[in-house]
């Protein structure tokens, strides 16, 4: 059987935003097993989230370096793609793919693939764009707590106005231009200059409304911003 590749990065502040959400993961845990019947296989790359900006944030009072600061963010979403791949155990690729693979023959078994970060210098939001390049889609889903990506900060800008669809150009212009531990911009700069670069388009989605990621994966009409 042929399975159609999807992406999502599933952002921690769904998973853990300050307790773990076991409604929000039942939902989602039917939803991906509802679709896997229907021929689709699921690579989910899980952020670090509350977890990761806490610890971020602790060393940030003795001085760590950036580098250390995105280790322990790392090691977040490792602990967050741990507990992904253990409730899909019984579908999911046994190995968490922390890394670039090399060879996705073996996974490629299996209709659930669990990832998490793996090295310094960006966010999950790279490594799910390029697991998406390497899994041959041309689209990738950052699944976060927003439902679109706004002109300005919409935690800061109460006329923030919603963008339902954006080129990278434009989008790049929104953000800041360089990387930092615990950046919270919807797709991060250094994989927006990826996904730029490879002409990958990406679905900004609020993960938590389970109805409007089916609508995405069947291509229906959804609420949510496209950058491409």
């Amino acid at each position: 059987m042929t399975r159609k590749n999807i992406v999502i990065d599933l952002g921690g502040s769904l998973i853990v935003p300050n307790e773990i959400q076991i409604k929000f993961l039942k939902r989602f845990k039917a939803f991906i097993l509802k679709n896997i019947k229907k021929e689709k296989r699921f690579i989910i790359v899980a952020g670090g989230g509350f977890t990761a900006r806490n610890y971020i944030k602790a060393v940030s009072f003795f001085n760590a370096p950036d580098k250390d600061k995105d280790w322990i963010g790392i090691y977040a979403t490792k602990i967050n793609a741990c507990l992904l791949k253990t409730i899909f155990r019984e579908k999911a690729y046994p190995i968490i793919i922390d890394k670039n693979p090399s060879s996705i023959k073996e996974a490629l078994k299996y209709p659930i693939i669990i990832g998490s970060g793996w090295q310094p210098g960006w966010s999950t939001d790279y490594d799910a764009i390029m697991l998406a390049k390497r899994f041959n889609t041309d689209q990738t889903i950052i699944a976060s707590k927003i439902d679109y990506v706004y002109d300005k900060d919409i935690s800061k800008y109460k006329d923030a106005h919603p963008l339902k669809e954006i080129s990278w150009d434009k989008y790049r212009k929104l953000i800041k231009k360089r990387w930092k531990p615990g950046t919270t911009a919807p797709v991060d700069p250094v994989a927006a200059k990826l996904a730029s670069k490879i002409k990958m388009k990406v679905i900004v989605a609020n993960g938590k409304n389970i109805k409007n990621l089916e609508n995405i994966i069947n291509n229906r009409e959804f609420k949510g911003t496209i950058i491409s």
